[in-house]
């Protein structure tokens, strides 16, 4: 079960990378490196994963600088339930877009609602779809930043083959810091991932335990 839940890790990882890569060709060679360096980070509702929140990473590419704020929401087992990213691209190439990726098996015309604060929604369009999770993307404008700074929590509401709503909430505490702040050192980086990694091999763990005594009490009656 420890090995199942760090390949769901790993795979849930490569979702900054691809997510990324959905923009254009120009953009997405860069942002792509530069979203690989960066650890899982689960502040979803529910969903019981370790939580660290918003960060940000940052790379020289060619003639460009990337840098990606982001928080990745897994599932206690490590499956993607969201991952938002606001990319900033400076230098012979200037693009800000904002991506957010789900999971697969999303209907596609209504895209993902984007609400800060309850408020008025914005509707991000899909780019693409793959075998794992359907990426929606949007330019990201200071009037939209600026929102976000000021707000208490953001959803992303997609709609599920059943045309089920599935929002997910996710708290913008630190998401300023991250947006105006230093980008994260390649040793933080590490020890964020490591925790992550320490965290769902303990949760893993207990659930088996917790699993293997209900079966004994079973067994028992």
């Amino acid at each position: 079960m420890m090995f199942k839940s760090e390949k769901k890790m790993r795979a849930a990882l490569s979702v900054l990378a691809v997510m990324f890569g959905a923009a254009s060709a120009p953009v997405s060679s860069f942002a792509q490196d530069a979203a690989a360096q960066a650890p899982a980070d689960g502040q979803g509702q529910g969903a019981g994963a370790p939580k660290l929140g918003w960060y940000k990473t940052c790379s020289k590419q060619e003639d460009n600088d990337i840098c990606v704020v982001q928080n990745l929401i897994l599932a206690n087992g490590g499956q993607l339930v969201t991952a938002v990213g606001l990319i900033s691209v400076t230098g012979k190439i200037n693009r800000k877009l904002l991506q957010v990726s789900v999971p697969t098996a999303r209907l596609i015309p209504p895209g993902i609602l984007m609400q800060i604060d309850g408020g008025k929604g914005q509707k991000l369009d899909y780019a693409v779809c793959l075998p794992d999770k359907c990426t929606a993307e949007i330019p990201l404008t200071d009037a939209m930043i600026a929102s976000l700074k000021k707000g208490s929590d953001v959803i992303f509401t997609s709609i599920n083959f059943r045309r089920a709503p599935n929002p997910i909430k996710i708290s913008l505490e630190g998401f300023t810091g991250a947006y105006d702040g230093e980008p994260v050192t390649e040793t933080k980086l590490a020890e964020s991932q490591r925790s992550l990694q320490e965290g769902m091999q303990k949760k893993a763990e207990a659930a088996r335990k917790k699993l293997e005594d209900a079966q004994k009490a079973a067994k028992a009656q």
